[in-house]
């Protein structure tokens, strides 16, 4: 969302994520949980946070890196300087409460701008990295990043979420991210859909199963 040393495997190792655009098919792919963390695991999680960090986001999913993995962080002060660092894995949401309209931004939607309802209060229940469980009843803008980032693990944008006048003001910028990604297909930069899938089970079968 954006702000106003392991041991040796097979998959590609951290220090190579980047944030993934619109429409990348990983953003539409549903997360797989977690059931084990490693220091390879802990890796890939310090470096979203670099990554949101130079994007000065304050929350990023893991599938917005292209990982299938059921997590995200966040730290409300997009600074690695200051606030505090939340890491949540397996998140769940319940109890909704309030109403409230306001303007959203994402990562992976660069220039994309637009009015989202949510729920004012959510409680929220998870796990950090060191396994212990979060039990937390949160509002404002942590609500609406939680809810934001949950989203993204469930393969939902937050522009689906729009009203139908909002979705028809923001289709030109849509539409120019959608030009920009069938142009790197073309020239080779980024992956088929059949690579990218290869790619996300290779994750899971290391952490989901």
């Amino acid at each position: 969302m954006e702000n106003r040393p392991g041991r040796p495997s097979n998959l590609e190792h951290t220090k190579l994520l980047s944030i993934v655009y619109y429409p990348h098919p990983t953003l539409r792919y549903k997360s797989k949980p977690v059931k084990r963390v490693d220091t390879e695991l802990r890796a890939v999680v310090r470096e979203m946070f670099e990554r949101m960090y130079e994007a000065r986001g304050i929350g990023l999913a893991a599938n917005q890196v292209d990982l299938p993995l059921r997590l995200f962080v966040l730290n409300l002060e997009a600074s690695p300087d200051e606030g505090e660092e939340l890491v949540f894995i397996n998140p769940v949401i319940s109890r909704p409460k309030g109403n409230d309209e306001l303007e959203e931004g994402c990562l992976s939607m660069p220039g994309v701008n637009g009015l989202v309802r949510r729920p004012e209060t959510v409680h929220l229940q998870a796990f950090d990295l060191s396994g212990n469980e979060i039990n937390a009843t949160v509002d404002g803008l942590f609500a609406r990043a939680v809810q934001h980032e949950l989203d993204h693990l469930e393969g939902v944008l937050f522009t689906d979420r729009m009203s139908e006048t909002g979705k028809i003001t923001v289709r030109p910028d849509l539409e120019e991210l959608e030009v920009v990604f069938q142009s790197q297909r073309d020239t080779g930069s980024l992956p088929g859909d059949e690579v990218i899938r290869q790619r996300l089970r290779g994750w899971e079968d290391r952490y989901c199963r």
